[in-house]
């Protein structure tokens, strides 16, 4: 079966594909001897997470510094929004 790659780098696999290792969400991808080879991988969402927040650069104490603030009451006629 053949698969086009987009001007923007994406790839659609075909269902059967899919279908034949249970459709998953995320692969590891590696190139290997001049192929593309993808793998299923099944990702936790607390994995997930983890990997959103290194790619945004936030580290432990950003975290803490964002739940400190939000639990800190609103000063009267304003929004945390302003």
């Amino acid at each position: 079966m053949l698969a086009k790659l987009t001007s923007k780098n994406q790839l659609t696999l075909p269902k059967s594909i899919t279908a034949a290792v249970d459709a998953a969400e995320y692969f590891e991808v590696e190139a290997r001897n001049g192929q593309i080879v993808l793998t299923p991988v099944r990702i936790q969402r607390g994995d997930a997470v983890r990997a959103r927040l290194a790619e945004l650069g936030l580290q432990e104490q950003d975290i803490a510094d964002a739940v400190q603030w939000v639990r800190q009451p609103a000063a009267a006629g304003t929004s945390r929004t302003e």
